[in-house]
């Protein structure tokens, strides 16, 4: 089938992305091998985004995107068929038709979204360092604290557990001799002082980051409840994928935020889905604008780690497309695993900028016809250079060509009709409301207070024979004691526990205290295996 066959111009397995001398398709089968689109600010990369993101939904394959102007949000209302649109499409052999997509809105700081949040137990102390910015010292500190954490059932879900946290590890140089005796916290501070000399400093350098990226909102981020990632992995009713958008124009002023909470988005994803080898489509496609973020500064450390995610996250089913200015804000050693690029020109005014170019043309399937280094400094706003994946995988011989108008609005939307669209959102009330439950800094208070209880009393689970049962199995597999007190065992056997005694008793099994690193569902892996990229820290 060809783009004339089609009055979308997509198939059933290829995404009709430009024409020039050549169709440029988008491969769906081999979607999940990655991507590249770069460019000049002004020379078309968001509607080059928002192209493939609707033939993806099309496909019925979910995407995630960042939207850094706000221009993107236009995908969720009808296409206005504008003479310039419908010149283009005439062009290309298309019928233009007007089309929208459904679109669910996430904001970090849930003024213009959803809220997103996570625990700080998800998030780990290796994105956490990241994120604070931290040294290899203050770094070992904040993995301490972690490690106490667990050994002594102190959950951590928000920034004040963590304060909580690390001030119960600092020695108490008041607390000496007999009075040491009187110390509610002194098991704690000999747990992390056994893991090496954790001083007053240390630990006073990283509350003072915390108090940094607390300014730049991350006290909205850390908390429940938790975001549940299948929640990005829907269809609508029409089986079409999902879009779902995330308002980045704020969270953008704090860039470390920004590209640590994107990074730890992918690392959840990675050890949630399961294995699922080579898909006719992906189950999720993910862009990541502004992705020279992710790199800045980067230690070797969490560049390895973003490596093996790139690379790995493909067997997974998840297709990641990085989306900046310039090819060589990626470094090589993930831009080599990058198979689908779409290159909008360069402008060389700069060594540095002479120095993309080259770098650009040079990642690229030479094309006979073309003079790549200097086509690119050609291009006109809506043209790319386009090589895609095709047949073995193979990249395509670069064309050049001229993107196709998307069907949605070019464009942002009004207050009024994000509005209406959060209204009808399938996740509308579900993370909307900030729960605060017991976690370490509660359980640190009552130490202090002296009013933590030895052991938690089993709960009933309700009256009945329905609530006997609860209570005797909760008893034998310790679900009934509260989440602070549970060992990794226990945990795993709570799980277990709970899932069969749903299905037993119909869901009467209460609320038993929140779960580990947030919602239990896909988070035994979590705990055994410390946080965001944590399974892969043991691999």
């Amino acid at each position: 089938m060809t783009a004339q066959d089609s009055k979308l111009g997509d198939t059933d397995d290829k995404i009709f992305v430009g024409k020039g001398d050549e169709q440029a398709w988008l491969t769906l089968a081999l979607a999940n091998r990655h991507g590249l689109v770069t460019g000049a600010t002004g020379t078309g990369k968001t509607v080059s985004l928002q192209v493939m993101a609707e033939g993806f939904a099309r496909a019925g394959v979910p995407v995630f995107a960042a939207d850094i102007k706000g221009d993107l949000s236009g995908i969720s209302e009808v296409g206005v068929p504008a003479d310039f649109i419908v010149k283009r499409a005439t062009e290309m052999g298309l019928t233009f038709q007007p089309d929208q997509f459904s679109t669910v809105f996430w904001d970090v700081f849930g003024e213009q979204g959803h809220p997103v949040r996570a625990t700080v137990t998800e998030m780990g102390p290796l994105l956490l360092a990241r994120m604070l910015d931290l040294n290899d010292v203050q770094e070992g500190v904040l993995n301490v604290a972690f490690r106490v954490a667990d050994d002594n059932g102190l959950v951590l879900i928000d920034m004040k557990d963590l304060r909580a946290l690390l001030d119960a590890i600092v020695p108490d140089s008041s607390k000496k001799g007999p009075d040491a005796a009187d110390d509610p916290l002194a098991d704690i501070r000999k747990a992390a002082q056994g893991f090496g000399n954790v001083t007053k400093a240390t630990v006073g350098t990283i509350q003072r980051q915390l108090l940094v990226l607390e300014n730049q909102g991350a006290t909205k981020f850390f908390g429940e409840p938790a975001l549940t990632l299948k929640d990005f992995m829907r269809t609508d009713r029409d089986g079409r994928g999902m879009v779902n958008i995330l308002v980045a124009d704020k969270l953008l002023q704090s860039p470390r935020l920004y590209a640590t909470f994107l990074l730890w988005m992918l690392s959840e994803l990675f050890e949630e889905l399961p294995e699922a080898g080579d898909l006719p489509k992906p189950k999720l496609v993910f862009f990541f604008d502004e992705a020279h973020l992710l790199f800045n500064d980067a230690p070797k450390a969490l560049m390895d780690k973003i490596e093996q995610v790139v690379r790995l996250i493909r067997s997974k089913g998840v297709g990641v497309y990085f989306v900046t200015q310039n090819p060589i804000d990626v470094p090589d050693r993930v831009l080599g695993q990058l198979g689908n690029r779409v290159q909008h020109a360069l402008r060389a005014f700069t060594p540095r900028d002479q120095k993309a170019v080259a770098a650009a043309a040079q990642t690229f399937r030479p094309n006979p016809k073309l003079d790549t280094a200097k086509v690119i400094m050609e291009l006109g706003k809506g043209e790319a250079l386009v090589s895609f994946l095709e047949g073995n995988g193979t990249p395509a011989m670069v064309e050049r060509v001229m993107i196709r108008p998307p069907s949605a609005r070019i464009g942002s939307i009004t207050p009024e009709e994000r509005k209406a669209i959060m209204d009808a959102s399938p996740v509308k009330g579900k993370y909307d409301t900030a729960v605060d439950e017991e976690s370490a800094y509660e359980m640190i208070q009552k130490r202090i207070a002296g009013t933590a209880a030895t052991a938690d009393a089993p709960a009933g689970g309700g009256g009945g024979i329905l609530g006997q049962i609860g209570s005797i199995v909760g008893t034998i597999f310790g679900t009934n004691v509260k989440r602070g007190r549970l060992s990794a065992g226990q945990v795993i056997a709570r799980d277990v526990t709970r899932s069969v005694t749903n299905q037993v008793i119909g869901g009467m099994a209460a609320n038993l205290g929140k779960s580990v690193g947030g919602q239990l569902g896909g988070s035994i892996g979590r705990t055994l295996v410390r946080g965001a990229l944590g399974g892969l820290l043991r691999r």
